[in-house]
């Protein structure tokens, strides 16, 4: 395996309504807070917001950079979305490995806001799939 704890992978990633909209359309998760600018206009707000489960997305996408090419399950991930975050926005991604255990690897996953504000916390757990001959 080549991660070990500490290891830290960053990465930047800005949304578009574009983003949420073709999230929406594939989940059915068409909460207007997501998808109708309008009435985002109303909330406080003011603007739509990324899915939870779109950021989580992200960060799935991101634990396939610490080892490029290696196949892993998740089996484990602990999610909080204390702010919003924003169209046009720069979002910055911060994997950060805490432990790691023959086939099993633990991570704090980051979403931070451009003003450095948490959008997503979360913790998972991975684990790292032998390929069968």
């Amino acid at each position: 395996m080549n991660v070990a704890v500490g290891q830290v992978l960053e990465l930047q990633r800005t949304f578009t309504q574009e983003d949420y909209d073709r999230c929406a359309a594939l989940t059915g998760d068409d909460n207007p807070i997501h998808v109708d600018p309008e009435f985002c206009k109303t909330t406080r707000f003011g603007r739509t917001l990324a899915h939870g489960m779109l950021l989580y997305g992200v960060i799935s996408g991101a634990i396939a950079g610490l080892d490029p090419g290696r196949p892993y399950q998740q089996i484990d991930q602990q999610l909080k979305f204390p702010g919003p975050t924003f169209t046009g926005e720069v979002m910055t991604i911060r994997l950060t490995v805490v432990r790691v255990e023959r086939d099993i690897m633990e991570l704090d996953a980051l979403i931070f806001r451009p003003d450095g504000g948490p959008a997503c916390e979360g913790r998972t757990t991975v684990r790292w799939l032998q390929v069968l001959s």
